[in-house]
């Protein structure tokens, strides 16, 4: 029997306050309508215990790891998270934020109410797919309140099973224990959403300013190359969005290129990868890049680290002179008019009924 042989702590509703949804109104000026954003998550602290909690959640989902759970579980408890909690709290510590923690959810925050500005009619939410505040909780709160429809989106542009898969199980999973369901919409993408590609062209555009590098790298989070072959569009939709946006920043072949990074374990992944890209531009002469990571609604440790951080060092280290990370689009108004616009036609009928 191939079973879960670990198990993992609930989330604790006592995560779930008033911050965790917005202050206003609801979709359609219905006050039992609401709007769900919900990104990947975090720990609760920069500490080897809260981050061995985090990873525990997140890489027991089987949309993430779909290997045995006879082999993958004692591996994940005996060796993985003794190993990597404390390594990955200690970058967690470089980027936390004094006085509002996780850069994810403090951005993701500022974008939620952003949002909730934008539409002064709609209840806002944002929950985490791992860790704090956990989607069963937020949507607990928000049937406290009496909710009836419901609009979930994932902050993924891109689908893949691993990341909006996922949010749709979990939501499903807590929903099918309601005896009065809501009525329930799905965001499934955005990748080639006019608004939103016109946002982050005109971001890129704004921070690489009148000096830009050499060349522009589009980073994208890694998936194994398995899960493609089986039939996620996550790849096909990253070279969608990446080909969209450097056509509207006017972009020659030879000056952009895109990759995939956070690579993990042994097994083939999506390439190039962007340590690769980093090194071999380097070593072709070029000193100055810009990178910018369009699969990540807000930044993170993946951004505000890896990119930042360590892919620069490496960038150094293998010849070049300066990688410049652009900021993701986080709170800025462009992402909160082109999400607004993902919640109006997708929230479309519903002031009618």
């Amino acid at each position: 029997m191939d079973s879960h042989c670990y198990s993992i702590a609930p989330t604790d509703e006592s995560h779930v306050s008033q911050n965790s949804l917005s202050p206003s109104g609801s979709v359609a000026s219905d006050a039992r309508s609401a709007v769900l954003l919900v990104n990947l998550g975090t720990p609760d602290a920069p500490t080897a215990g809260a981050v061995r909690r985090y990873l525990s959640e997140f890489l027991h989902d089987r949309r993430v790891v779909d290997l045995s759970r006879w082999i993958w579980c004692p591996a994940l408890h005996g060796v993985i998270l003794p190993l990597r909690s404390p390594k990955v709290a200690a970058k967690y510590a470089q980027i936390w934020i004094e006085g509002r923690g996780s850069p994810l959810r403090a951005h993701g925050e500022d974008l939620r109410d952003g949002l909730a500005q934008r539409l002064p009619n709609a209840r806002i939410a944002l929950a985490m797919r791992y860790g704090n505040p956990g989607i069963p909780d937020v949507l607990r709160a928000l049937r406290g309140e009496g909710l009836h429809r419901l609009l979930v989106l994932p902050l993924y542009p891109q689908y893949s099973a691993t990341t909006t898969a996922s949010v749709f199980d979990a939501v499903d999973a807590e929903l099918a224990r309601w005896e009065n369901r809501p009525e329930t919409r799905v965001v499934r993408d955005y990748h080639l959403d006019a608004g939103w590609l016109d946002a982050l062209a005109a971001s890129v555009r704004a921070a690489r300013g009148d000096a830009p590098g050499e060349r522009l790298l589009l980073s994208f989070h890694g998936i194994p190359e398995r899960y493609v072959r089986r039939g996620d569009t996550y790849a096909r939709e990253c070279e969608a969005s990446a080909k969209a946006i450097a056509q509207r920043l006017r972009l020659d072949p030879s000056e952009w290129k895109m990759a995939y990074q956070s690579r993990f374990g042994r097994e083939p992944w999506l390439g190039p990868s962007t340590l690769d890209v980093l090194r071999d531009w380097a070593k072709q002469g070029v000193r100055r890049v810009d990178v910018a990571c369009p699969g990540f609604a807000v930044d993170c440790l993946e951004t505000l680290e890896e990119i930042a951080m360590e892919n620069a060092a490496w960038f150094r280290a293998n010849g070049g002179t300066e990688l410049h990370y652009l900021p993701a689009l986080n709170a800025a108004a462009g992402h909160v008019e082109a999400l607004a616009g993902l919640v109006r036609r997708h929230t479309a009928g519903w002031a009618e009924q």
